[in-house]
């Protein structure tokens, strides 16, 4: 009776949760990957095109595995140069699951991303994504309090009623911009620029979310040759912020690239409490990277939601020689 019980308490938990989450969509933060770079257009729009050659990236994100309800995310993504574009453009597919697909968020994104080589050495790209995002309610599988009997359990119809609809579809625009060298760079992302409407019972504006990142390459010896290649033994401290109307998060750390394995740690926290300790572990060729990472938390819900497991694997293509002007960008695989 007690394993029922709890059951019982922890549907009606997220239940709860569920419906705060409809009433206040608006104030919820946007899915995020801990492998930020292993996803950049996702990061940053500007980032499109950023490796010359075609790429395609798949990311998968499992959040909170040990708790009723998990959150699941997949990301799938292409990216090129264009010579004739004078800049990169990109598509990326996005996909959300919320508690067991109560809610599911669907969304497709389109990205132009012109490049600007200001002087020899230090190049800009900005950047225009324009996108399509579905959201759905699976009402079947919410649960209520008054659906609750002591002794059996969920075994009445209960008085909620459902929204008028069950779906919200609604056209989103970001932006961004990236400057860099060959040993430095930094960008700013902003996304949800026209704050679109969503939710299901009251209707809401999605707020903008401001992303800022930088970081640097710094060889620990010395090169082969005159031009960093992936090879090269390497060190890349990097910092990162976000911020969503109130909710804001710092994530700094570092990546170590022994060729062909990388390694790295970050910290992700917001100003008043710690989040959680990234560890990750890579591997890279010329043609094709893999990377798992973990999410162990840190926070006040120590580590009883499982933390976070993702994977990453990106296929690089061949093209012809490009314009020797073009450079790609030095940022970490990961």
């Amino acid at each position: 009776m007690t394993n029922n019980k709890s059951v019982l308490c922890k549907r009606l938990i997220f239940s709860l949760i569920t419906l705060i989450l409809m009433g206040k969509f608006a104030f919820s933060q946007d899915p995020e990957f801990s492998q930020f770079y292993a996803n950049p257009i996702y990061l940053n729009p500007a980032f499109a095109g950023s490796a010359v050659c075609p790429r395609v990236i798949l990311n998968y994100r499992d959040q909170w595995p040990s708790i009723t309800g998990t959150f699941v995310t997949y990301s799938a993504s292409y990216d090129q140069h264009v010579d004739k574009l004078a800049g990169g453009v990109g598509v990326i597919v996005t996909s959300d699951r919320a508690g067991e697909g109560t809610i599911s968020t669907n969304s497709f994104s389109g990205i132009y991303s012109y490049r600007l080589a200001v002087t020899r050495d230090f190049s800009i790209n900005a950047a225009l994504q324009a996108g399509y995002v579905d959201r759905r309610l699976a009402w079947e599988k919410l649960t209520f309090g008054d659906q609750i009997d002591p002794k059996y359990g969920f075994v009445y119809k209960g008085a909620t009623l459902p929204p008028n609809s069950l779906s919200k579809g609604y056209l989103d625009f970001s932006t961004g911009i990236v400057g860099y060298t060959e040993n430095f760079f930094c960008g700013i992302a902003i996304n949800h620029l026209t704050e679109p409407e969503d939710g299901f019972y009251t209707i809401n504006k999605i707020p903008m979310k401001i992303t800022a990142h930088a970081g640097a390459v710094i060889d620990l010896l010395k090169r082969k040759n005159r031009t960093r290649s992936i090879e090269d033994i390497t060190i890349s401290p990097n910092i990162l912020y976000q911020q969503q109307l109130k909710f804001n998060q710092l994530n700094y750390g570092f990546y170590v690239n022994w060729f062909p394995f990388v390694n790295g740690i970050w910290y992700r926290q917001n100003f008043n409490n710690s989040d959680a300790l990234i560890f990750l572990a890579g591997i890279q060729q010329n043609n094709f990277k893999f990377g798992y990472s973990y999410d162990l938390t840190v926070s006040k819900l120590t580590n009883i939601t499982g933390g976070a497991h993702e994977i990453s694997f990106a296929l690089q293509f061949r093209c012809h020689q490009p314009n020797k002007k073009i450079k790609m960008i030095n940022c970490p695989a990961f």
